[in-house]
């Protein structure tokens, strides 16, 4: 496998001083240490858009998952985390390439990846890869949408990462893992206060690892690196600044061929060839927190993150130009070539606090930001010449047609095939917002929230590949409200209720050069929370029951009027969907040290009304038709106990994982088949600082598939697989 060339990252973080790229906002207000004491914001434990609310208060119902909670089930990638959550189901992920998931039934959009926030920015967008969580403190499922405060999020809910910054102590660990396929992971943490009067944190945080596949002969390589500085400049304000950089060698894998004679192909047989995409994310984000009284702060934040994705891929053909479809032998493939570069400009200014008016007391967070992401896209595609005749292929044809034999691949055969252009474009999309939320306690139990944003934003498209190239400039604008009511019934229980629409840009243009209208979701949700240590002595924790209702429109679908369909393929917003559903959720730890988490979704998550599918396969899809990779029942349990093992500190646990079936290619019966896998660890201290784990995922070897685009396009699940980590903590 080629070695990376790495970056001057040090000469990274000094340039970010001198360039207003920057960072988000953090962490959350204090809670009330008496009730007859006076709110006091504490530094460095703000987070954007949140305010100062428990969590019995809030008409939302999110999840957090903790850095203790993510370790105890082994998780590595953003993947392993939301899969916590059972309110997220996995989509089509590019190849491997790239987070996609949805939330309550609904994902964004499929060309690209799957947004999420980065403590509190939009930082989700971009090509630098599938995300690791070794720089992540915390991973926030916040459910419903959110753009009256957040703006321009996905339809079913957002994901937040918190990543690790300086808590000025002096420590860390080192890690090292080595497991099935050659892995081999290193992971370090470590972080000092500097300065005469100890004002400066640092901590870097970094990792290196090298793996096979399951699917001989793809390998993956990845390296990353995430220091962070934070500056207490008094005693009211402080400026936190993040870096962010990770390339990673990673092959374009598609996964599986599914035909209704002949099944699955295998699922350690690779479709593409070893030749790896690199990717590569170089961001900044800086903030600044000023409390410049006890119940007033302000925060705010620069957010810049450069990403790009380059290189070649093979990927299994469609309809009559797959030769598994006729001989369940071998798999007929196209050639892509890609050079993505993203860029993402994020500024934002947020004011939190509280006052009084007639008795009233009121919560209020007002801010705005503006943010702005380039996008360029350039592909190359070569298509086989092959369209059916599979008894006319010669052995030059194979080779030519990029077709493998599943008993006998030979890669390498071909692998610069003449592809011609296919797409040369630059999209930028930026809008500037408002937003304003204010949380009134009506009476000692009874507290309801009123909240609102107006957005501006524009879309510029060039098209490079037009003669002369074409520049199409629109825009638009939204306003998104939001309404809750929260009643505590005591001190550990509350019932809650809300309503909130949300919108998201939609990329690309329609026949006529104009840009799509945004998408928009409406979302109800009425639900029940429990802190059980308000209500027993020998168990902490939370149990919280959601009942929801989503609805969308104008999502893209073809377009298949008669001046549309005689100059090519596109899309129209047309598409209107809805999702309802329940939730359960419960995070608890015992006395005796047993923890249990359960996380369970029943999302009936389905088509509206009746179009022409969007992608221009020739489906029609009905009313009532599923949303694809969306299951209607989802549940995560994972335990673990605490013990003593010949006076060692020791913890066993596991997980269970069930995932219903799903449709697997939109306006069509292709079902993806239900399944539940078991993973198992044990953990033991054998000396001070030193701690000795053991996994093993999929303990009974269950064959499954996570998500899929369409039958040719299916990814599976790992087979059984073992990891052994050592840690070194000091």
């Amino acid at each position: 496998m080629k070695k990376y060339t790495h970056k001057p990252v040090a000469l990274s973080l000094l340039l970010a001083m001198n360039i207003s790229n920057a960072a988000p906002p953090v962490a959350a207000q204090s809670q009330n240490a008496d009730a007859e004491i006076e709110e006091l914001f504490v530094l460095g434990e703000r987070r954007a858009y949140q305010g100062n609310f428990d969590e019995l208060e809030k008409p939302t119902a999110d999840q957090s998952m903790s850095e203790e909670l993510l370790r105890q089930v082994g998780a590595i990638t953003l993947d392993d985390a939301l899969d916590l959550s059972a309110a997220v189901a996995r989509q089509n992920n590019f190849g491997g390439l790239w987070n996609s998931f949805s939330i309550r039934g609904f994902s964004g959009d499929i060309n690209l990846p799957s947004g999420f926030l980065v403590n509190g920015f939009n930082a989700g967008r971009g090509f630098g890869g599938p995300r690791d969580i070794v720089g992540v403190e915390s991973v926030e499922i916040l459910k419903g949408p959110r753009a009256a405060l957040f703006g321009r999020g996905e339809p079913g809910g957002t994901v937040n990462l918190v990543t690790k910054r300086p808590q000025f102590e002096n420590g860390g660990y080192v890690r090292g893992t080595v497991g099935d396929f050659n892995q081999v992971r290193f992971e370090g943490d470590y972080q000092t206060v500097l300065g005469a009067n100890e004002s400066v944190g640092l901590r870097l945080v970094g990792l290196y690892e090298d793996s096979d596949s399951f699917r001989d002969p793809a390998e993956f390589e990845k390296f990353g690196f995430y220091p962070s500085l934070s500056w207490n400049i008094s005693d009211q304000t402080n400026l936190t600044y993040d870096l962010e950089y990770t390339t990673q060698e990673l092959p374009f894998d598609r996964g599986v061929v599914f035909s209704e004679d002949f099944g699955f192909s295998p699922r350690d047989f690779f479709v593409g060839e070893n030749v790896p995409i690199d990717t590569e994310v170089v961001g900044h984000q800086i903030e600044l927190q000023n409390n410049f009284s006890d119940n007033w702060s302000f925060l705010g934040g620069i957010g810049y993150r450069q990403t790009s994705l380059e290189g070649d891929a093979f990927e299994p053909q469609f309809g009559s130009r797959q030769t598994f479809f006729l001989n369940g032998q071998t798999v007929s493939r196209f050639f892509r070539s890609r050079d993505f570069e993203s860029d993402y400009f994020v500024l934002r200014g947020e004011l939190a606090g509280e006052f009084e008016t007639g008795g009233l007391r009121h919560r209020v967070i007002v801010g705005v930001d503006y943010d702005r992401f380039d996008n360029t896209l350039v592909i190359d595609r070569f298509r086989s010449r092959f369209g059916g005749d599979i008894n006319a292929l010669t052995p030059e044809d194979l080779a030519n047609d990029l077709i493998l034999e599943i008993d006998n691949p030979v890669y390498g055969a071909n692998l610069s095939p003449a592809a011609g252009a296919n797409t040369n474009r630059n999209e930028a999309l930026k809008g500037y917002g408002i937003y304003l939320q204010d949380q009134i306690d009506l009476t000692d139990q009874l507290q309801v929230r009123i909240g609102a944003r107006f957005d501006d934003f524009e879309q510029d498209l060039t098209n490079f590949l037009a003669s002369p190239a074409t520049v199409i400039t629109s825009s638009d604008d939204r306003f998104s409200p939001q309404f809750g009511a929260v009643y505590r019934v005591n001190d550990g229980v509350s019932l809650y209720a809300s309503y909130g629409e949300g919108y998201r840009q939609q990329t690309g243009q329609d026949f006529q050069g104009s840009q799509f209208d945004p998408n928009i979701t409406e979302s109800t949700e009425v639900g029940l929370k429990i802190d059980l240590g308000e209500v027993y002595n020998t168990v902490s924790g939370s149990v919280g029951v959601t009942l929801f209702q989503v609805e969308q429109d104008n999502f893209l679908v073809n377009d298949d009027r008669p001046q549309a369909t005689a100059i090519g393929f596109f899309s129209i917003p047309a598409g209107e969907a809805e999702s309802s559903g329940v939730e359960f959720d419960a995070n608890l730890q015992f006395e005796n040290d047993f923890n249990l988490w359960v996380s369970y979704a029943y999302t009936d998550a389905e088509f509206s009304n009746s179009f022409a599918d969007a992608d221009g396969f020739g489906f029609t899809i009905d009313a009532g038709d599923p949303l694809i990779n969306s299951p209607e029942h989802q549940l995560n349990i994972q335990i673990s106990k605490g013990l003593s093992l010949a006076r060692m500190p020791a913890r066993v646990g596991g997980g269970f994982f069930y995932t219903d079936e799903r449709n697997g290619f939109v306006g069509s019966d292709f079902t993806l088949p239900d399944y539940t896998t078991v993973r198992v660890f044990s953990e033991i201290e054998p000396l001070d600082g030193l701690s000795l784990r053991f996994d093993v995922d999929n303990l009974f070897d269950e064959t499954f598939y996570t998500n899929s685009f369409a039958n040719v396009w299916v990814q599976s699940g790992a087979p059984r697989r073992w990891r052994f980590t050592a840690t070194y903590s000091f």
